[in-house]
């Protein structure tokens, strides 16, 4: 007997479509706890594999490869995380003559609108300094705080490492696994195609991470420059926030122009950093992430600005760090068939839409 296919009406395809993301977005919000962790070691993992396979083709046995790359992986973060709280801290405690600069502002201020619209506003008796010291200082250590506890609630400090090493134990076991899932096609293409992905996303973050190194020299450098204390801070702050497309560099930008405008007298060295890292930030768009980070990822604006978003509302912080690598490995499974294209078009540059509309 023939079987006959069903085919479903259009609005009942857009109807299932909806269902499909609503669940999806439902499991990801329940399971967060879960799956974050799991995203986020997944990732990291594909980032150690080169040093894993590396060390086996010395001869050295899976597992311990696996174990050296994993405690070479967990030693860099830690340092990471030891160097953020450190200049936090440090920048919280040398904050001491913001409060007298801060309320000759605010009184030139007040003299200034009394002065043109005989308006009092009050602003010209200043701010308590001490309760303005104490308050940078607890939202020092409220970000230092905040910095792991992000990361607490990312890994549950005990389920990261563990999901890195067995990712990273049974590498060969998950491809095995998806090529099992589609049995009508060829096991050596179908691995060829998870070694791509992987590829993709290792080159990715390999290239945002050169990129990150880049950036904090630029910016350090400037800043130093330009006589700004903690410059290491403010640089690699920036650095980091990049990660966050269009966002992240205008929050970094916001830190050091205002410690600037406190700290340092007159209005050319704000305006000089809002100039150098503008001029930075041209660089980096036009000639850094296209030769490093190349066509690896190359989402649109809008997909990004959306997944940003969206990965904001459901996971957070975490959300905008992972949406942009699994918006970059959704883009590269939609090319496999012919029936998702559409939909890796959609997420892609509009270059690439004509010249694939045009072959």
């Amino acid at each position: 007997m023939s079987q006959s296919n069903v085919i479903l009406p259009s609005y009942l395809k857009a109807l299932s479509v909806l269902l499909l993301i609503i669940v999806i977005v439902f499991i990801l919000i329940i399971g967060r706890s879960l799956l974050v962790p799991l995203f986020l070691a997944g990732l990291i993992s594909i980032l150690l594999t080169p040093m894993a396979d590396f060390l086996e083709s010395k001869k050295i046995s899976r597992v311990w490869s696996t174990l050296i790359s994993l405690f070479s992986g967990l030693i860099s973060i830690l340092g990471l995380l030891a160097f953020i709280v450190f200049q936090v801290a440090s920048f919280g405690k040398d904050l001491g003559n913001v409060g007298e600069k801060l309320n000759d502002y605010l009184t030139q201020i007040d003299n200034y609108i009394l002065g043109n619209f005989q308006i009092e506003t009050g602003i010209g008796n200043g701010i308590d300094k001490d309760y303005l010291i104490d308050w940078i200082q607890t939202n020092g250590s409220s970000l230092a705080e905040f910095v792991f506890g992000t990361i607490g609630s990312m890994s549950m400090v005990l389920l990261l490492p563990v999901f890195i090493f067995f990712f990273l134990l049974y590498r060969n076991h998950l491809t095995l696994f998806l090529a099992g899932l589609f049995p009508r096609h060829e096991k050596e293409k179908v691995k060829d195609e998870v070694m791509i992905l992987r590829k993709v996303v290792q080159s990715y973050i390999v290239g945002v991470l050169k990129v990150m190194v880049i950036l904090a020299i630029l910016n350090t450098s400037v800043l130093f420059g330009l006589g700004i204390k903690h410059a290491i801070f403010f640089g690699v702050f920036a650095a980091v926030l990049n990660i966050v497309p269009y966002l992240g560099p205008l929050v970094a930008l916001v830190l050091p122009v205002f410690y600037a405008f406190l700290t340092k007298d007159g209005l050319f060295y704000p305006v000089a950093i809002i100039v150098s890292f503008q001029l930075i930030q041209m660089i980096e768009a036009n000639f850094l992430t296209p030769k490093i980070v190349g066509g690896n990822v190359n989402l649109n604006a809008f997909a990004t600005i959306l997944g940003l978003l969206v990965g904001a509302s459901i996971w957070g912080v975490a959300g905008m760090i992972l949406i942009i690598p699994a918006l970059a490995v959704l883009r590269k499974i939609f090319e496999l068939t012919d029936a998702t294209k559409p939909y890796a078009l959609l997420l892609g540059e509009e270059k690439n839409e004509i010249d694939s509309i045009q072959e």
